[in-house]
């Protein structure tokens, strides 16, 4: 598999443009559900050095792109003090599973590439550690969220087909509304992103530009 930077610095703005225009057909279906800022909470999903590192086997070379808009939004949700999750995900050989078989390798929880990436401010939000796809399973994410008076939830981070398009579906079916940013995740290769915005607009989560998050704080008054 060749990784591809399909988003770049230069390049996010169109390319998510072009993403969104995609799944517009499940937009229009589902105009009826609409962000709420003062029910939401922000995940931002394992941004690790071990992705984010250009010297990582495992770098996502679209990742950079996302952290300016992610910046953004970590922002936002602390400045209207709605809560912000990072997941930090980390592996020993008993709660690896099937980890370690399909990946051939552990990101052990004191490997330098285990932490999460610098460019971060995580000092006024919670990190849950997970050892799984699933960012509920096993861990306080649901029980932090309930506390939290969440009701939906904003998807970020990578890799976009894998742990973030698996905790959208999770956390549907934990009965929470899903609002999955096309511009603040990233994977591998741009046909892995776009088959992740498909499925998820299909059955489980609403597409969104992280600037459509933004103005949604913009215009409601919490």
């Amino acid at each position: 598999m060749q990784k591809e930077p399909y988003f770049t610095s230069e390049t996010i703005h169109a390319k998510a443009q072009s993403m969104l225009a995609s799944v517009s057909e499940f937009r229009r279906r589902h105009e009826n559900i609409r962000f709420h800022p003062e029910r939401a909470a922000l995940l931002v999903l394992d941004m690790q050095d071990y992705f984010l590192r250009a010297d990582s086997h495992a770098f996502i070379p679209s990742a950079p792109a996302i952290l300016p808009g992610l910046q953004s939004l970590i922002k936002v949700f602390n400045a209207y003090e709605r809560p912000v999750i990072y997941t930090r995900h980390v592996n020993t050989p008993e709660d690896a599973v099937l980890m370690e078989k399909w990946w051939h390798e552990l990101v052990r929880p004191d490997a330098v590439g285990s932490k999460i990436a610098t460019g971060l401010d995580v000092s006024r939000g919670k990190i849950v550690r997970k050892s799984q796809y699933d960012a509920f399973h096993e861990t306080s994410l649901e029980a932090d969220l309930r506390a939290g008076g969440v009701g939906e939830v904003v998807i970020t981070g990578v890799m976009a087909h894998l742990c973030c398009e698996t905790t959208a579906r999770s956390a549907f079916t934990h009965g929470f509304e899903v609002f999955f940013t096309i511009d603040g995740t990233a994977t591998y290769t741009e046909a892995f992103h776009l088959a992740t915005l498909l499925n998820l607009s299909h059955g489980f989560a609403m597409p969104v530009l992280c600037e459509e998050i933004f103005e949604a704080f913009e215009d409601v008054e919490i």
